[in-house]
């Protein structure tokens, strides 16, 4: 007997080769769906995040919605000319011939998606998928449950079944999809869950992208506009108190500028997330607990507040942290900062480089040959200088890993690459044929010599 996940999946191979999803005009009404779709249910999108992680309605239209509308505007307005084959130069060897890249749609899609936020990262990538031309099967975190409810009923009312689906589930739910044939696989997740997802697609050899994570650096450097690094940091730490892929995990601070940093961090957390009830929750008790643990690392300097009845963690800044501590081996993913000074800038570069390389990395200095350096020293997969977090929102900017962090990237344009297959076409003339590559000809080997030296 068929699975449930078989049929659907198979249902969504038919539709896509039967042609349905291959014109401009199909595409680009499938993201005008999307979009009304979300602005139709704003009032249920707030509610559901409020319950699952207890977003207020501004980081939920900072973070979550207004991504998602940039991002399907952005598709829209350049989804014509993404479509269109690109013309590339063809070298004097191949006179007579015109060479283009047509981009490709993979096929059936699957994105799985995961809980911190649950909305923007389960349809950010569906919006390249459409925009690509694929049929798509989102399975979204079970950690997050009413916004997956949500989801699937959203969808299931402004799609067709067989183009756009929603699976929803847990452990078991993923395992089942990742024994089937998909055409290409994108997760956003830890490291570990990567390694998995990885392994099942290659049963198939089917091109997977990786979101995952890591400890991603924040430098703040003597000669940094230090009350605004402060500003940035903590906003780019604390929001959805801190359960970020690309949240800054830990501050490299200059020992000359560390009392006025940890002072300016203070007086931002007090104004930015004094009222409790509208901070977010950590997601689930095992998360909590984790996070709690930490708070017996080095000295806690502002917060260690916690409310297990709620999951409430305050933001918290830890102080005389080392790599030895625990909150150290592995990323944080929570509201607490460690602070760990240095003197000399090559010190945190050289440790940071002998890590896993992190998907963020964020330098605040105004010196731009420093600027420079740690650009081009430390590998990572994307950041900011003298800020956090924003690289994000920029459509025109690749976002994805290095190494554990991930592999692949998307946002923009770079989303519809990464769901479409680049296909070199080359067409030939028959007006002539040039007759240097065949064998045995009389001037075969000097033609080609003089061509290709």
């Amino acid at each position: 007997m068929e699975t449930t996940e078989k049929i659907i999946i198979s249902n969504a191979r038919t539709y896509f080769l039967n042609g349905n999803t291959v014109t401009y005009e199909f595409r680009k009404k499938q993201l005008e769906n999307l979009k009304q779709m979300l602005k139709k249910n704003e009032a249920n999108i707030y509610l559901a995040l409020k319950n699952d992680l207890n977003k207020s309605k501004h980081e939920t239209l900072i973070t979550e919605l207004g991504f998602l509308y940039s991002e399907i505007d952005f598709a829209i307005k350049n989804l014509r000319s993404w479509m269109e084959p690109k013309k590339v130069t063809s070298p004097i060897t191949h006179k007579g011939s015109s060479s283009y890249i047509i981009n490709q749609p993979y096929g059936v899609a699957l994105i799985i998606s995961p809980w911190n936020y649950p909305l923007q990262l389960a349809l950010a990538p569906a919006i390249g998928a459409i925009a690509a031309g694929n049929c798509v099967i989102i399975k979204p975190s079970e950690l997050a449950m009413e916004t997956s409810s949500l989801i699937a009923n959203m969808v299931e009312e402004y799609f067709d079944s067989s183009f756009f689906t929603v699976i929803e589930g847990g452990k078991e739910e993923t395992e089942e999809l990742l024994k089937h044939q998909f055409d290409t696989i994108f997760f956003t997740g830890s490291s570990k869950v990567g390694k998995i997802v990885m392994k099942a697609a290659s049963e198939h050899l089917t091109p997977i992208t990786l979101e995952l994570g890591g400890k991603s650096p924040a430098i703040v450097d003597k000669d940094a506009n230090v009350n605004l690094a402060a500003k940035r940091i903590v906003w780019g730490k604390f929001t959805n108190a801190g359960q970020t892929c690309v949240a800054p995990d830990y501050v490299y601070v200059h020992e000359k500028v560390k009392f006025k940093f940890l002072k300016a961090a203070k007086r931002y957390i007090r104004a930015f997330y004094s009222k409790s009830n509208e901070y977010t929750k950590i997601i689930n008790e095992k998360s909590f607990n984790r996070l709690v643990s930490f708070l017996t690392n080095g000295e806690i300097i502002h917060g260690g507040n916690y409310d297990r009845d709620t999951l409430m963690i305050e933001p918290t800044i830890l102080d005389k942290i080392t790599w030895n501590d625990p909150v150290m081996q592995n990323e944080i993913f929570g509201p607490i900062l460690p602070v760990i000074p240095f003197s000399n800038l090559e010190d945190p570069l050289y440790q940071i480089k002998t890590k896993e390389s992190p998907l963020a990395l964020y330098y605040f200095g105004e010196d731009k040959q420093t600027q420079q350096q740690v650009i081009e020293y430390v590998p990572f997969g994307g950041g900011s200088i003298n800020d956090t977090l924003y690289h994000l929102a920029n459509p025109h900017l690749p976002f994805g890993g290095i190494g554990t962090s991930g592999m692949g990237t998307y946002h923009g344009k770079y989303s519809f690459d990464t769901f479409s297959h680049q296909k070199g076409i080359l067409k030939q003339t028959t007006k002539f044929d040039l007759p240097f590559r065949y064998p045995k000809g009389k001037i075969s080997n000097s033609v080609v010599k003089k061509l290709t030296h």
